[in-house]
């Protein structure tokens, strides 16, 4: 080890596995951004763009196995290419971060992905349905009683969303948010009390791998009031890792924040309208003829 710090060192040849260690773990990102691009684009399907991703899991795995072989073989010998072991390192942990975060939370949650305020009478797929039909997607028929019990256990906030506002501003109000949020609108019809109720169907994507999840939002009045049941289901896997309850929940509140700050907004009085041009002459007139004759008496 004396002889890293010396001048003699500096002509050392780079250990092999340093390099390699470096390599692997530089192609493991290139991997990853190619999976994520298909995915997002379309290009392949859903099982090329997956074994893409698990490959570049595979090779930051061997990056950080030949790096450790590498760091041994640096101290036993003094060849050169400790920075590159630690370079390699720090690539495999940024690759490595979100899928060992996304294993926990599979261990963690319970194997479902399709979550609604309404496990009853959920919103159903109509337009949706026809998108997911294909090879390997889930079925638009809700899950049924095992996944409303299991919702209930993982996430016992999700509720359906009472709103203090007529229902034509409720569906209004969720239709902006859903735009907001850059979802791709599928289907949307107004509600026209007492018969038809308001729907919004839509499809999201998750953050980084930009899987598509559907999205059913019905809104119906309750009274004067107004209530929005939300589903939202992943159209691939059995396991949704909490994407789609956290999805809802932040819709929940964004609902329930617009509407409050739309029940607070103070009604605009009338103006008053202007009056006819003489009608202030005219008046005036009639007013000193009474006058007039008033002092006659």
């Amino acid at each position: 080890m004396a002889r890293r710090f010396s001048a003699p060192y500096q002509s050392e040849p780079f250990s092999r596995l340093a390099t390699w260690a470096r390599n692997l773990a530089a192609f493991s990102v290139i991997a990853v951004i190619v999976s994520i691009l298909i995915v997002r684009f379309g290009f392949l399907e859903m099982k090329p763009a997956l074994a893409t991703f698990f490959g570049a899991l595979g090779c930051a795995g061997l990056s950080i196995l030949i790096g450790l072989l590498g760091f041994a073989a640096i101290w036993h010998n003094g060849t050169r290419g400790m920075s590159r072991i630690l370079l390699a390192f720090l690539i495999d942990a940024l690759v490595l971060a979100y899928p060992a975060y996304l294993a926990v939370q599979y261990r963690r949650l319970p194997p479902i992905h399709d979550i609604t305020t309404d496990p009853i009478n959920p919103p159903p797929f109509e337009a949706l349905a026809q998108l997911r039909t294909g090879d390997g997607t889930n079925t638009a028929v809700y899950a049924g009683l095992y996944s409303a019990e299991q919702q209930q256990k993982a996430y016992p906030d999700i509720e359906p969303v009472e709103l203090q506002i007529p229902v034509e501003r409720a569906y209004a109000i969720t239709l902006k948010l859903v735009h907001k949020r850059k979802w791709l609108v599928i289907d949307e019809r107004a509600p026209q009390p007492p018969r038809r109720i308001g729907r919004i169907e839509a499809v999201a994507r998750t953050p980084i791998m930009g899987f598509r999840e559907d999205v059913a939002i019905r809104a119906v009045p309750d009274g004067d009031d107004s209530r929005v049941d939300i589903r939202s289901s992943s159209r691939y896997f059995e396991s949704d890792l909490g994407s789609n309850a956290a999805r809802i929940a932040k819709l929940s509140d964004d609902l329930n924040a617009a509407a409050e700050a739309d029940a607070l907004k103070p009604v605009k009085k009338a103006s008053p309208p202007p009056p006819p041009k003489g009608k202030g002459k005219g008046a005036k007139t009639v007013s000193a003829k009474v006058n007039a004759k008033t002092k006659k008496r």
